[in-house]
This record gives structure tokens, C-alpha cells and sequence, in this order.
């Protein structure tokens, strides 16, 4: 398993972090994803031979918000 911190912008409530993280479970390899609405942060758990950090990117952006690798 890989970890990863993604900063994600554009959220703004909790409604916002709740769908960042429905968003990146979907995602097949990713065993957790916990979204901070306070840091602006993604911190997820997968198996990068089942997904990519550029996967997990676009699943973000997808769900209307913008996300950088840190």
C-alpha cells in the first residue's frame, strides 16, 4: 500500500468533503481516503498497482474541485 496527500480546493462545507471521499473510494485500490475540510487535504491509502495518483486526481476534479499531489 501507498500513501498520498492530496491538497483539494473548492470545498466548503461538509457536504463538499463527503463528496471528495465518496469520489476516491470509488476509485478500485483505494483501501482508505479521509478528506480534511480544515486542511484542505485528501490523505488515501491504495495499491498503486490497481490505481494511480493521476487517477486519483481526476476522480477529484471529476467531483468539481481541484487537487494537486504533495
Amino acid at each position: 500500500m501507498q500513501k498520498l496527500t492530496l491538497q483539494v480546493t473548492g470545498m466548503t462545507c461538509g457536504h463538499c468533503q463527503a463528496t471528495v471521499e465518496k469520489a476516491l473510494k470509488k476509485i478500485a485500490g483505494v483501501r482508505r481516503a479521509q478528506v480534511s475540510l480544515g486542511q484542505s487535504q485528501a490523505l488515501i491509502e491504495f495499491d498503486p498497482a490497481r490505481a494511480s495518483v493521476a487517477q486519483l486526481v481526476a476522480a477529484v476534479e471529476a467531483a468539481g474541485y481541484q487537487a494537486q499531489a504533495l
